[in-house]
């Protein structure tokens, strides 16, 4: 599946939607976001019931401020509607594989019991 483009605009229409939504913080300039962007892009691919998303925090500031994105790249990964994982740093592929499958297996009614406690 090819990745999505995020904004201001739609950002919260994929984000806020059932299942899981990866998104990539990332920049032109920036060297590691750029090897990441591999990674990134083989993993969509292999991941067809993943959305994959990015944000180009150059022209979408009001998202990156309004997540706190402070490095780049960073991963953040949302389940139902819930950031479940944010991470700074260029993830290997065996990393991301890991955080793609750890997120799946979350139990999410434990995660919401969690977050309204």
């Amino acid at each position: 599946m090819a990745t999505v483009t995020l904004t201001a605009e739609n950002f919260d229409e994929v984000a806020q939607g059932e299942g899981i939504v990866l998104v990539d913080f990332w920049a032109e300039w920036c060297g590691p976001c750029k090897r990441f962007a591999p990674v990134f892009e083989r993993s969509a691919d292999k991941h067809e019931d993943v959305v994959f998303g990015k944000v180009d925090t150059d022209a979408e500031a009001e998202l990156s401020e309004r997540f706190g994105i402070r490095s780049i790249p960073t991963l953040m990964a949302i389940r139902d509607g819930m950031i479940v994982f944010a991470e700074p740093g260029a993830l290997p592929e065996s990393v991301l594989e890991n955080v793609i499958e750890q997120v799946r297996g979350l139990d999410m009614e434990d995660v919401r019991r969690r977050a309204n406690a």
